[in-house]
């Protein structure tokens, strides 16, 4: 999933790439971002099956943010108290509550049903703007965009969460709450106008989140029962995979793309990432992929692209 969601609200630097000489880049960059992020929410759904949800998050943030502030160090960044204090605020919104939530609905929630309700956060996160601006500038894209998505919402709630047994619903619930929050994030790290290296500022929320996430396993008792020892041979491929390649690698692509191309650009793996997950969990894990489902993803994809070209229709400063 998209643990380096905090550069979005980077400034890409506009410089034009080189096809010939990065081609092979590009390529695997892309590719990145749209496989392997679509397919953390199954590496999730593996690594929940015996290892504490919050445990697993914190795990995945603590290595993979450890990781990333070795590779700062070695560059010689240096953090500012101020990108500290934010990195914690972000490391709350973005991992402690957004991932969080996301990794122990998935104990119930399929793959695909989260993939989908998450990729509603562009629409949180014009609404959320649109509230902090005090400001509601709407064109008929957007505002059909806004109706398409809560339909593809409200029709995951109201068929495919009620009706997939138990604890499903309840879930589905926490994982919306988790979009909203990281969306809360989104807005936040724009208004706070904080500058810095992206690469140090996810780092540093990465480890924050990380801290955040093993201590509320603590206190939610996820230590009792709990043993390595008990931890399944997939779990634990699922957790390396996600520290390495959810975090590190897709993220250093993301990255690396918001460098020499256009943010409207990069972020076309919104699109993408819930139509991997939903066929990966179909293919892997037996996952449903119901009439309602498609119907549903096809609202809800259509919904994000509707929104993403309405705001960028919208007036400079809106």
């Amino acid at each position: 999933m998209k643990s380096a969601t905090v550069l979005e609200e980077v400034p890409a630097v506009l410089t034009p790439a080189r096809p010939r000489l990065r081609r092979a880049t590009v390529i695997f960059s892309f590719l990145s971002i749209y496989l392997i992020w679509g397919s953390t929410y199954l590496a999730i759904r593996y690594a929940v099956e015996t290892i504490p949800p919050l445990y697993t998050a914190g795990f995945r943030h603590l290595i993979a943010g450890t990781i990333l502030l070795a590779w700062c160090l070695a560059k010689r960044l240096r953090p500012t108290w101020a990108q500290v204090r934010a990195s914690i605020i972000i490391g709350v919104l973005f991992f402690l509550i957004g991932h969080g939530t996301l990794h122990w609905a998935e104990q119930k929630v399929p793959s695909g049903l989260a993939s989908l309700l998450i990729a509603s956060e562009p629409i949180w996160v014009f609404l959320l703007t649109a509230i902090a601006a005090r400001q509601w500038r709407l064109n008929a894209t957007l505002l059909a965009g806004i109706i398409l998505g809560f339909g593809g919402v409200g029709l995951l709630m109201g068929r495919s969460a009620l009706n997939s047994g138990p604890g499903v619903f309840v879930g589905s619930l926490a994982v919306l709450l988790g979009a909203f929050s990281w969306s809360v994030g989104i807005v936040y790290s724009r208004r706070s106008h904080l500058s810095g290296h992206p690469l140090l500022l996810s780092a540093l929320s990465l480890l924050a989140g990380s801290v955040q996430l093993l201590l509320a396993g603590t206190v939610v008792g996820e230590y009792r029962g709990f043993s390595f020892a008990s931890v399944s041979f997939r779990s634990w491929l699922a957790l390396g995979y996600l520290i390495l390649f959810g975090s590190v690698v897709a993220f250093t692509a993301y990255n690396w793309l918001l460098e020499h191309y256009s943010p409207t650009l990069v972020a076309t793996h919104t699109y993408v990432n819930p139509i991997v997950a939903v066929l990966l969990g179909w293919f892997f894990a037996g996952e449903a992929v119901t009439l309602n489902v498609l119907l549903s993803a096809a609202l809800v994809i259509g919904a994000v692209m509707l929104v993403d070209r309405g705001m960028a229709r919208l007036p400079r400063g809106s």
